[in-house]
């Protein structure tokens, strides 16, 4: 898998997938590993409503998934510092010592040099409430090249005892960066990094990483960032989703029918994956309206407001929302 090719400073490795069939991935009764991106309610005056992320969190938690905090799902890349802490603080007392993971993220701009101490305090921030560390990237992380990229976040994971990486596309924010194959196989070279999630929202690149992972490192988790196939647990990947916070509920149901080879799988999965391609239409973060008109009509959060600075969906959006819950056999309120 490993080919080279010419730059300016010579020959170097280049990393290549030899062709594959997909269907030869598939893997049934699998164990699926499930993180779910909580999403962070807000009020009709534009406050965090922290009962019912709270509620949100235990009820994730209690339906077998993991909670994911501080996530694009939580608006992290526009909250202050403060609220993300507070987030932190509130996950830790919520969910009483289960596991969780969480964004470790440092805002910057479009030019700004990686600011390295900044992600290990952001990491170090998790660590200290008893998370696993996630680690956003920002504009100065995805500008370096490949070498130094890696060396980052070999950095910024000094000081933990495990870490997720995430390539993001830039339909989710502007920042993002979805790794070339060199990247990807250097990730699997740090042995604190023990996951990434893929948000490119595409098949063949994640195909290709599991090819590549299964190859180099076995153990090495590929968690699904794509709201647009979330079937890519069939072909060998686990999920770190933001469509999961709609239902933690069913995708926990769905992941038990795929381990025991229950043909339902097929059924509740598509509904759910009619409800993400509802969902995740451009433009992508408005995702977050359409989860929070979903858990409105659910009765789980009072109200269906986002954060003031993200995209919202039409108010159109509400009723077809709705009969989706109800195509669910959910109770609409």
């Amino acid at each position: 898998m490993r080919k080279t090719k010419t730059t300016a400073a010579g020959e170097v490795p280049m990393t290549t997938v030899p062709p594959f069939d997909p269907l030869t991935l598939i893997r049934p009764r699998r164990k699926i590993t499930g993180i779910s991106a909580i999403l962070l309610p807000f009020t009709a005056t534009g406050d965090i409503d922290w009962p019912a992320f709270a509620a949100h969190c235990v009820r994730t938690a209690d339906a077998g998934l993991t909670p994911a905090v501080n996530m694009d799902t939580g608006f992290v890349n526009l909250l202050t510092p403060e609220q993300k802490n507070a987030v932190l603080d509130a996950t830790r007392s919520a969910l009483g010592g289960k596991p969780f993971v969480a964004g470790a993220f440092v805002g910057d701009v479009s030019g700004a040099p990686l600011d390295l101490d900044g992600y290990r305090g952001a990491v170090a921030a998790v660590v200290e409430r008893g998370g696993t560390p996630v680690v956003f990237q920002n504009h100065g992380l995805t500008a370096l090249p490949g070498g130094e990229l890696l060396a980052a976040y070999d950095g910024i994971g000094r000081d933990c005892d495990s870490f997720i990486a995430f390539e993001l596309g830039t339909m989710f924010a502007p920042f993002g960066r979805v790794y070339d194959l060199d990247v990807f196989r250097g990730l699997l070279g740090i042995r604190k990094c023990v996951g990434a999630k893929h948000s490119s929202l595409r098949r063949e690149p994640e195909w290709q990483r599991l090819v590549l992972r299964d190859a180099v490192r076995p153990d090495f988790k590929v968690f699904t960032g794509n709201d647009l196939g979330i079937d890519m647990v069939m072909y060998g990947s686990d999920y770190l989703l933001g469509l999961s916070t709609f239902a933690p509920d069913l995708f926990a149901r769905r992941d038990a029918y795929w381990c025991v080879g229950d043909v339902r799988f097929h059924e509740l999965n598509d509904v759910l994956q009619y409800l993400g391609f509802l969902a995740f239409r451009a433009p992508v973060p408005a995702y977050k309206h359409a989860a929070a008109m979903f858990l409105k009509l659910r009765g789980w959060i009072g109200c269906d407001a986002t954060h003031p600075r993200s995209a919202a969906r039409p108010e159109s959006d509400r009723e077809l929302l709705r009969g989706i819950v109800e195509q669910l056999g959910l109770a609409p309120v």
